[in-house]
Order: C-alpha cells, then structure tokens, then sequence
C-alpha cells in the first residue's frame, strides 16, 4: 500500500527546532521562519551540540551575513508562494525589498553573487515544485493550478514547466495518474 502526503516544510523545520532546543535546555524564541533569538548566552559546548542536533536533520545553522539575507530571501519567496493567497498577485520586487529593507538591485545582485543564479529563476522553481504538490495532492485542473500560482495562460506554465523539469504538467499528470492507478492495484 502506498499513502501519499502533503508536506509543511515550516511547521516539520519549526517542530525539528522546538524539540532540539527543549532537548538541550536552551531558552528560545522563533521571530521568523528559520530565525531564532535566543533568550540567554549559549556555552561553546551549547552551540557545538547545537549545529550537531540540527545538521542530523538537515538543518545548518548560518553565520555569514550574506549567506543569512539570501536565505531570507528564499523563504519569503516559499512563503509566498506556498502560504500565501493572495500574495502572489503583488509585484515580487516591491516585496522583497519592503520586508527585507534594501533595493531590490542589491537583493538580486547579492543572491546571483551567492547561488549562482537569479531570484527569478529561484521562483520560477519554487513555483513550479508547489505546481507538482498541486497535481499530486489535489485534482486541481491545470488551468485552476496556473490561476493559482498567477501564470498568464496555461501555456506559460506549461513551458515553464516543461522547460524545469522536462515534461509537460499533462504528462506528469498522466505519470501519477498511472502510479496510483498501478499502487491500487497492489
């Protein structure tokens, strides 16, 4: 038998945090998503066990300045893409820079000069992996998931689509429409 499951990555990452920090003792408060304040003075010892705890989940704790911004900007960008209703019909631009309070000339620059590629290429992705979610976890139409994620057309999520994972949204589709079908029959 197979189950599928739909994934909150911030709640599993916040719950990942909680449980470590209440495991070592440690007096906490989560600000923002991927943002703790601590509420008292770390030993060595507390930080080392720390980094251990969370890099055993997958989770790094950053210390670089420009490594922390770009990190922000990614997930305001998930958060909105994923969380969010009605923010996808702002200008991205205009949001990153309000909530994270430089230009967006500087965010752009300082996130290709990081990852090697541009905060549009970023959404892009981050779209189109919630478009999967989408189609695997709902029976959305394709023209109700490019409403969604604010695509002009079907079209355009089609070739975006296409062009990120390379195959259409309809044939991947039809893939897990197959795999539940043959998972069925198991």
């Amino acid at each position: 038998m197979k189950v599928f499951v739909k994934f909150n990555f911030n709640a599993i990452c916040n719950k990942v945090l909680e449980d470590k920090l209440i495991e070592l003792g440690i007096k906490y408060k989560i600000v923002g998503f991927g943002e703790i304040e601590f509420l008292e003075n770390l030993t060595d010892q507390h930080k080392q066990t720390l980094h251990t705890l969370l890099n055993n989940h997958g989770i790094e704790v950053v210390e670089n300045e420009k490594i922390i911004l770009v990190q922000k900007i990614k997930d305001a960008i998930i958060d909105i893409i994923f969380n969010s209703e009605d923010a996808l019909n702002i200008k991205t631009s205009v949001y990153l820079a309000e909530k994270l309070g430089h230009s967006y000339g500087y965010l752009s620059n300082l996130f290709s000069e990081v990852t090697y590629t541009s905060i549009e290429n970023f959404i892009i992705l981050q779209k189109i992996e919630y478009a999967k979610q989408l189609i695997l976890t709902t029976n959305f139409s394709l023209t109700e998931i490019a409403f969604k994620l604010n695509y002009s057309s079907v079209a355009h999520l089609s070739t975006q689509f296409k062009n990120t994972t390379g195959i259409t949204p309809s044939a991947f589709q039809r893939i897990i429409s197959k795999r539940k079908e043959i998972a069925q029959q198991s």
